[in-house]
């Protein structure tokens, strides 16, 4: 593998895309990161001033970010490759990426999210549309806002991939003074704890809506980890993964936090919002409004019983209102807690 000291791409300039971006620059000094902006005004905006204001405020972003809406410019001769883009759309994406990557590239998927028709996890997709080994890909996940990390606030995660000495590698260029990355070879565990996670805390964020107290909360947080848990234990994961930093950590930090997009989707839903109106509301998509039909399939695939993920997608698809959704999980046969389906 060849070192990234030299140029990094970072394709997605959103809120977390722009922020991994900053990251990686403050971890690399002496690299180019090239951020990849779908609009000309974005890529103009972070050349001429160093900010990406939709996303990041005034926060300036260190001189060695350059962007360009040209995918092909940004991976010219660059061994490390961050995807960033929203999960949904990412096969599109990748079929401008196709015969522009080094041969031994290294991928990170920052993406939380299922491909909705086909079910796959993300690092899935990349190796079907680019056909790569998928020792090539690895997953970072974490308690990951992305505004307290561009603000430098201490924070940690984990970088997966089926190749140990790849993950090693990939997380030795992303460690700054505010970010400690872990290395893991559970993939699949990663990546459906930052899944599931997001339509948790939609959950999470209906009660919140609807005014329910700390103890309803906290039993959604919960029992979220232990749906999660199960889902990621029948694909494959390991259970101690989804105790860490993938899976609890970041559970409680997109169903604590305000700054997470998919607590406050669910808010906005508990305080009577219509799903098609959440956008009027929201500068970026909720990740676990696209996803949660997907998680919900596959969990019956797997004969998985997830009672709060179905409890969301029938909000979501009208067929269950947010005043009924506490019954609904609170209603079921009683049982051991420590009953693992």
């Amino acid at each position: 593998m060849t070192e990234p000291s030299h140029r990094i791409a970072v394709l997605g300039a959103g809120s977390w895309g722009t922020t991994f971006a900053k990251l990686v620059a403050d971890a690399n000094a002496a690299a180019d990161v090239i951020l990849w902006a779908r609009r000309e005004e974005v890529v103009q905006e972070i050349n001429e001033r160093n900010t990406n204001s939709q996303y990041l405020g005034d926060i300036v972003l260190p001189s060695n970010i350059s962007a360009t809406s040209d995918i092909a410019e940004a991976l010219v001769g660059t061994p490390l490759v961050v995807l960033a883009v929203p999960a949904q759309s990412l096969r599109a994406q990748l079929e401008a990426v196709e015969g522009h990557l080094e041969p031994d590239v290294s991928i990170i998927s920052l993406m939380k999210g299922l491909e909705r028709g086909t079910d796959l996890r993300m690092s899935q997709v990349i190796s079907e549309v680019l056909e790569l080994n998928i020792d090539q890909i690895a997953v970072l996940s974490g308690p990951n806002l992305a505004m307290e990390i561009a603000r430098k606030e201490p924070t940690a995660s984990v970088v997966a991939c089926s190749n140990s000495e790849r993950a090693a590698w990939i997380a030795s260029s992303l460690v700054t003074d505010y970010f400690r990355p872990y290395t893991n070879n559970d993939v699949i565990g990663v990546e459906i704890g930052g899944i599931v996670k997001n339509v948790i805390a939609l959950a999470v964020g209906i009660c919140d809506g609807k005014g329910m107290g700390d103890n309803t909360k906290a039993s959604v947080i919960t029992r979220g980890l232990a749906e999660t848990t199960r889902l990621a234990m029948a694909l494959g994961g390991q259970q101690e993964t989804l105790s860490g930093l993938a899976g609890l950590g970041d559970l409680v930090a997109t169903c604590a936090s305000p700054l997470s997009r998919n607590r406050t989707a669910g808010r906005l839903l508990g305080q009577g919002h219509a799903v098609q109106d959440l956008a009027q509301h929201m500068t970026q998509t909720a990740e676990g409004t696209k996803s949660a039909a997907a998680v919900l399939h596959l969990a019956r695939e797997n004969k998985v019983d997830m009672p709060i993920t179905e409890a969301v997608v029938a909000v979501l698809d009208g067929t269950l209102t947010v005043d009924s959704m506490a019954n609904k999980l609170l209603g079921r046969q009683l049982k051991s807690e420590g009953i693992p389906t």
